[in-house]
């Protein structure tokens, strides 16, 4: 995995941050994010801007092993992201370790990876990117289900967990366009809060 240290943060030793975790698109691994994505070069302007305040990213690799869209892939990462990457970042930076300080977000893949252990884990995440992502149909149907199901049962709580479910989406050219917008109907059937974002091209 890679990690970004805002500006300051070998100098006030003292200060904790909050945490993005940041994933990958499939055929992509953890230098992604920072060398395509240039997190370190935008997060440095945003935060001298003060159009963010200072954070950690983590950008892992999400390629553990198995399908990644097959929910059997899905699992060994969300276990391998609660067991062994959180508690590494947590043990070794110097975080902010509750869920109001804790993000997770992804593209692609990593929005499928997002989905899948954010809704679930809203005790530990408060905000969630999905980017030009959604459930792919017909493939992920049966899987896509078991999460709605789960939404509606847990909605209240979703709901008041997550300060932000952030659904952004590169228009009707977007490969996943089509998916997406079977999801947003989904989580508007469920009322299940969220944020759209779509930018077209």
């Amino acid at each position: 995995l890679y990690v970004y240290t805002p500006p300051g943060y070998d100098v006030n030793v003292s200060e904790k941050y909050p945490v993005l975790y940041i994933l990958h698109g499939g055929g992509e691994d953890e230098t992604g994010w920072a060398t395509q994505g240039k997190t370190n070069l935008i997060l440095d302007n945003l935060i001298a801007d003060k159009k963010a305040v200072p954070m950690i990213i983590v950008m892992p690799d999400a390629n553990v092993g198995g399908s990644p869209l097959e929910e059997s892939g899905l699992r060994v990462f969300e276990n391998e992201l609660k067991g062994a990457i959180i508690p590494f970042v947590e043990g070794n930076y110097r975080t902010k370790n509750d869920a109001a300080n804790r993000a997770l977000a992804g593209l692609s893949m990593g929005g499928i990876h997002t989905l899948y252990t954010g809704i679930k884990n809203t005790s530990m995440f408060s905000s969630l990117g999905v980017f030009s992502s959604g459930w792919i149909m017909p493939r992920q149907s049966a899987m896509a289900d078991g999460q709605y199901e789960f939404m509606k049962t847990n909605r209240d709580a979703i709901n008041a967990n997550l300060k932000q479910c952030w659904i952004a989406m590169g228009g009707q050219e977007d490969i996943a366009y089509n998916n997406c917008q079977t999801m947003l109907t989904k989580f508007k059937e469920l009322n299940v809060n969220y944020t759209y974002y779509e930018s077209p091209g």
